[in-house]
């Protein structure tokens, strides 16, 4: 067998059913639409959430909340992460390891040890990773935006 001797099987295909094509074509006057309205025109249709005149679902259900349009997000890495390092740590190197997307501001959490002296480069750190970078013996330092 070969990949020309393919077919799929028996009555597992259908064509499609064009609309609106004759006498002929097994739908014949209406081509299967109904009687006249919007939907039995061809190009006519409702916007999308258009209910039928309804309140729509949108205008229904109350708003909530906001959208700070100002808030910075951060990549996270954390600790545990970073001891596999050695020497320096900034966001080229975890962009390089996969840890981060290139371009994104880098924030490192305080969840896991560490063992090895790092210089940790990031735009932002959290108290507790902060704390345990310097008791390792490295140094935090912070990035401008």
């Amino acid at each position: 067998m070969k990949l020309h001797d393919l077919s799929p099987a028996a009555g597992s295909r259908k064509d499609r059913k064009r609309v609106g094509r004759g006498i002929g074509s097994g739908n014949p006057k209406t081509a299967g639409r109904g009687h006249k309205g919007g939907k039995s025109r061809s190009g006519a249709s409702s916007r999308p959430g258009f209910e039928g005149g309804q309140m729509s679902l949108a205008r229904r259900l109350p708003k909530r909340g906001f959208k700070n349009i100002f808030r910075t997000e951060h990549a996270v890495v954390n600790l545990v992460q970073l001891a596999k390092f050695a020497g320096e740590v900034g966001p080229e190197q975890l962009v390089e390891r996969g840890l981060v997307h290139a371009g994104s501001r880098v924030k490192v959490l305080g969840q896991g040890e560490l063992s090895a002296a790092l210089r940790v480069r990031a735009h932002a750190f959290s108290a507790s990773a902060r704390a345990k970078i310097e008791a390792a013996g490295g140094v935090c330092e912070e990035l401008p935006a």
